[in-house]
């Protein structure tokens, strides 16, 4: 209300009118002199008088006119700074990721939205997906993306199911052929990865529920290891699809169907708190750009 009497004030002192001024901010002569009085009631002085020129400033009126127009034009870029906030334009935007997510899926996705947002300021902090929620029910990052971890104050967005495909090299006989099923995985090295990561939990159940004994195993800690490995025909591997764009578009690696078994999928969630409040601004624009993914 403090604004609007300033508002008032000022648009007085520049037109010398209250009628003109009261057109100028669409309101009628008496709801601005009513504004006009309530001000000088509550600075306890006159900020006008009549003249013939019309309204007059007083010289408390001339003291206070520069703090008013400075006010008015802070609230006003405070306005603009808030707006700008709200539709993305500018802020921050701190993500909590998975490993493979952030190696695999955020360079793409942060490309794109930084072309919509470019004045958006960007963090990125990775972890297992235990650690990214800590990290959103701790205020560290705006958001987290990974798999379904559930917490009562954290809330799960679906964005897409990631796949885990068994994969080899090229020249490996798994690939000439393009399908096997899960028992002859004992014939040959499986190589694993990350055993802190749900991939690993998933690529080890399969071969349990199977009654598999692989040959043998080598363990990596990191999806880039493994692939390096499965390249070098190693071995084979059960990795993420998202993770295998470029060896499979140049055909590198194959994808060799299991015959047999169901298709392993991992859901992907981006992660919020509860009482974060419906998303805006950068971490709305964000989630848009996710939602394409999927």
């Amino acid at each position: 209300m403090f604004l609007a009497q300033l508002e008032a004030f000022t648009e007085v002192a520049r037109l010398a009118s209250v009628s003109r001024a009261a057109e100028a901010l669409h309101l009628t002569q008496p709801a601005l002199t009513a504004r006009l009085q309530t001000l000088e009631a509550d600075l306890g002085i006159d900020l006008f008088v009549r003249s013939r020129r019309g309204m007059a400033l007083t010289d408390a009126g001339r003291v206070l006119l520069p703090y008013a127009q400075r006010a008015i034009g802070q609230m006003l870029d405070g306005r603009k700074a808030v707006e700008q906030l709200r539709t993305g334009k500018v802020g921050e935007l701190l993500i909590g990721a998975a490993p493979a997510v952030s190696t695999y899926l955020l360079p793409g996705l942060l490309k794109s939205f930084r072309s919509t947002h470019p004045h958006v300021r960007i963090g990125v902090r990775t972890g297992h997906t235990e650690e990214v929620l800590e990290m959103v029910l701790r205020h560290e990052v705006d958001l987290g993306v990974g798999r379904p971890v559930r917490h009562p104050d954290a809330a799960l967005i679906p964005v897409f199911d990631d796949e885990l495909i068994l994969v080899a090299a090229a020249e490996h006989p798994f690939a000439r052929r393009g399908q096997v099923r899960v028992r002859e995985l004992a014939d040959d090295r499986l190589i694993l990865f990350d055993r802190a990561s749900s991939y690993y939990e998933l690529t080890s159940s399969l071969v349990r529920q199977a009654g598999v004994v692989p040959e043998s195993v080598i363990e990596l800690d990191n999806v880039e290891a493994a692939k390096k490995m499965v390249l070098a025909g190693l071995g084979v591997a059960l990795l993420p699809r998202m993770a295998l764009d470029a060896e499979l578009r140049s055909r590198s690696l194959r994808q060799v169907r299991l015959v047999g078994a169901a298709a392993i999928r991992r859901p992907i969630v981006a992660i919020r708190r509860r009482d974060a409040g419906p998303p805006m601004g950068p971490v709305a624009g964000f989630l848009a750009a996710l939602e394409r993914v999927g």
